[in-house]
């Protein structure tokens, strides 16, 4: 997960390439296990000189049946330490260890039940039959000497399999995401069961690690941090005060994309409360400028990136020797824009920490949190003494409502998006609901609606109202607002709000669709 720390009993994970590797390591981190996680392909001298107290084979996009299939060290079975292989972890369990692996006829995509076969210590705890997650074209049709079949779905004969002997086990399905029921309990099974593993690991252990590895890489260099408010750079920026302190300067950019009084609110409670070192700049008129015409949505993302770094640069020089740039990076975000080992995942959209950011930067960035789920954050910063206004704040969006403005972003629009989004958190923060969903906010659409005002007739704006719960933003489901407060929340838009004549309601889940609009 992060870069060895003197802690000496973990948990290896090895990536093929799989975009729930860091879901795995989250299932081990609720375990209270650290782990670590590692290419596919480390270096065996490595796991010599430090072994782990146990190994887990993520899932990957690949074929073991491919002629260049991803394997790794053969040594890694000679170990002796107890092993998970997951999906294309287990396939090549198969099929390195001696058995067959083969294309299935009918691949298995979603939900399936899988049925107990053998009374296992992997599934103490567990029904005999329970629903699984599956996600695979390939399948194990013959079983290594040593092994036995475990668990069996309606597509798989072998869809779990164990050899108690050396210790090594197999799953086909995906214990690891919110969709397999009792993956948790698996994992904990195979961590402390079958490996011994202590649930020894905490947050605190995060905060302590983490202001370790902040020292030590900063030295005594100069850092800053980009702050916009958020839960991410809010927790960020008093992580690093905590570590590296006055050598810290927070840079808050008022870019003409913010929520309504962010400026104010900033300032007070991280310049008055936190004592933080803080310099706000008004660069409204530069981001607003470089965005005219723009309504493709990366390249709102990249020129956003890009203007943000060119401030955070200039102001660089006017603090003096910097060195470093600290950002409030997230694992969704990695995981949207590319593969976290630069692996084969697909991109979904570019955040603008992350693909936006120029690729000749003269800063050197620090991601604490760029392997954390925001509950995660959420996490660290109780753990921090941060308030529940700042811990529990829904996420925004690194480029502001830029990306909430569907299509070209004006001051004029921004100001409509700003004062509509205003309405909606104000109205569900009084109703209770605030907490209850993880994020809500508003979205203006490029398409004009005839209304009548005064018995006039009017052609104007229309807004959006999206609202999801979930649990870490890689899934969501919209949220059951009532509709006595989504009539409240439009009747207060469209009276309140110059140029807005019709609000509507995005009932749409992720996937297919994303969190944002943009």
């Amino acid at each position: 997960m992060m870069e060895k720390t003197p802690q000496k009993k973990y948990v290896l994970i090895l990536d093929f390439g799989s975009q729930y590797t860091q879901l795995i390591a989250r299932r081990v981190r609720e375990c209270k296990v650290y782990c670590e996680i590692l290419p596919y392909n480390v270096d065996i001298t490595k796991l010599y000189r430090n072994p782990p107290k146990a190994i887990i084979l993520s899932g990957g996009p690949a074929s073991v049946t491919a002629r260049k299939s991803l394997v790794c060290h053969p040594d890694i079975w000679r170990l002796g330490i107890p092993i998970l292989g997951i999906c294309y972890g287990m396939q090549m369990e198969g099929r390195f260890l001696g058995g067959e692996v083969s294309k299935s006829q009918r691949r298995e995509y979603g939900y399936s039940e899988l049925n107990q076969k053998a009374r296992h210590k992997l599934f103490t705890g567990v029904p005999k039959r329970f629903s699984v997650w599956m996600s695979h074209g390939d399948k194990v049709t013959v079983l290594p000497k040593g092994f036995k079949i475990i668990g069996s779905t309606r597509n798989s004969r072998i869809a779990a399999m164990a050899d108690d002997r050396r210790r090594i086990y197999g799953v086909q399905f995906h214990p690891e995401v919110a969709h397999t029921a009792y993956g948790k309990r698996i994992f904990e099974n195979f961590l402390c069961r079958i490996s011994g593993c202590s649930k020894s690991w905490s947050m605190n252990a995060f905060v302590m690690q983490s202001v370790a590895e902040i020292t030590k890489t900063v030295g005594k260099e100069k850092v800053l941090c980009g702050l916009s408010g958020g839960v991410d750079s809010s927790v960020l920026a008093v992580l690093l005060n905590k570590a590296i302190g006055n050598r810290l300067t927070c840079i808050f950019v008022d870019n003409g994309l913010l929520r309504k009084g962010e400026l104010k609110s900033v300032v007070k409670r991280f310049r008055g409360y936190y004592k933080i070192n803080l310099k706000a700049i008004d660069a409204r008129a530069r981001f607003l400028n470089r965005l005219k015409g723009i309504v493709e949505p990366e390249k709102k993302r990249r020129i956003i990136g890009n203007e943000f770094i060119r401030v955070f640069e200039k102001e660089a020089k006017k603090v003096g020797k910097v060195k470093f740039l600290a950002q409030g990076t997230l694992y969704p975000d990695l995981i949207e824009s590319r593969s976290a080992f630069g692996g084969p995942s697909a991109t979904i959209k570019t955040h603008h920490n992350v693909g936006g950011l120029p690729e000749k930067m003269k800063l050197e960035l620090i991601e604490p949190f760029k392997y954390l789920f925001k509950d995660e954050v959420r996490l660290v910063g109780k753990e921090l003494g941060l308030p529940d206004e700042i811990i529990h704040r829904h996420p925004f969006p690194g480029p502001g409502l830029a990306v909430r403005v569907i299509g070209e972003t004006t001051q004029q629009r921004a100001d409509i998006l700003r004062g509509a989004d205003w309405i909606l958190i104000e109205e569900i923060k009084k109703t209770g609901y605030y907490r209850s969903t993880w994020q809500a906010f508003c979205v203006l659409l490029p398409v004009k609606s005839v209304g009548v005002m005064g018995d006039e007739r009017t052609y104007e704006n229309v807004i959006a109202i999206r609202a999801v719960t979930s649990v870490d933003g890689m899934t969501a489901d919209w949220a059951r607002l009532p509709h006595e407060l989504l009539a409240r929340v439009s009747n207060r838009i469209i009276n309140e709000v110059k140029g807005v004549n019709r609000v509507v309601y995005d009932v749409s889940s992720k996937p297919p669709s994303t969190i944002e609009w943009e």
